[in-house]
């Protein structure tokens, strides 16, 4: 048998991962065209996390 975990707010806090990233305006206005495409008013995360791997200019 297994061990029972113990509740979450018992368990520590997970290790840091990275720092955030800010997004640049050109990544900004990128996530805002690729989020209206896709019949969205605003960026989620997604969007947001495909134009951080756009080039910073």
């Amino acid at each position: 048998m297994t061990q029972p975990k113990p509740p979450p707010w018992k368990r520590p806090l997970p290790k840091a991962r990275k720092a955030p990233v800010s997004l640049t305006t050109a990544q900004k206005n990128a996530a805002r065209d690729r989020a209206n495409a896709a019949g969205r008013r605003y960026p989620n995360l997604v969007d947001n996390m495909w134009a951080t791997k756009q080039p910073k200019t």
